[in-house]
């Protein structure tokens, strides 16, 4: 990407694949936070 953003349509379009890149891996961390905290519960 050049990096210059035109249109309000670009700046919306560039901060939602922003959003999308970041959310993955959070949603990914929440879950596998969530199973590690599940996993220590049970064997007790």
């Amino acid at each position: 990407m050049d990096g210059i953003i035109y249109t309000l349509q670009d700046f919306f379009l560039h901060t939602k694949s922003i959003t999308y890149l970041l959310m993955a891996p959070a949603l990914l961390g929440f879950v596998g936070f969530w199973i590690f905290l599940s996993k220590n519960d049970e064997e007790e």
